[in-house]
């Protein structure tokens, strides 16, 4: 087993994530839930993970589009308020934290 963490973003927007934490087995399917205080476009929710002592990394965009390069036993979904991220066959690489995003950019 090994934690995940999920952690909110910062705009004008309040985005609400759940569960705060999850213990997963490997192989496991995961959800994570990112609620917006107020509707927002789906180009503009934007996914994001970050390994321990590494720097985030953008893995879906746009809602439910996957970054190149992300593995794509990630998978993004919702529109106007709520949104999720479901990861499949939960991999030690998963381990970290992911951040849910409003922005009309990536950083």
């Amino acid at each position: 087993m090994f934690p995940l963490h999920s952690s909110g973003s910062w705009a004008q927007i309040t985005l609400t994530q759940s569960p705060g934490s999850i213990t997963a087995n490997l192989g496991d399917t995961v959800i994570m839930a990112c609620k917006a205080s107020t509707g927002i476009s789906t180009s503009y929710l934007h996914w994001y993970h970050q390994k321990p002592g590494q720097r985030p990394t953008l893995i879906i965009w746009g809602a439910t589009t996957l970054h190149f390069g992300a593995p794509d036993r990630y998978s993004g979904s919702g529109s106007g308020t709520d949104f999720t991220l479901k990861i499949s066959n939960m991999k030690a690489e998963d381990e970290g934290t992911f951040y849910c995003q409003q922005s009309s950019s990536f950083p």
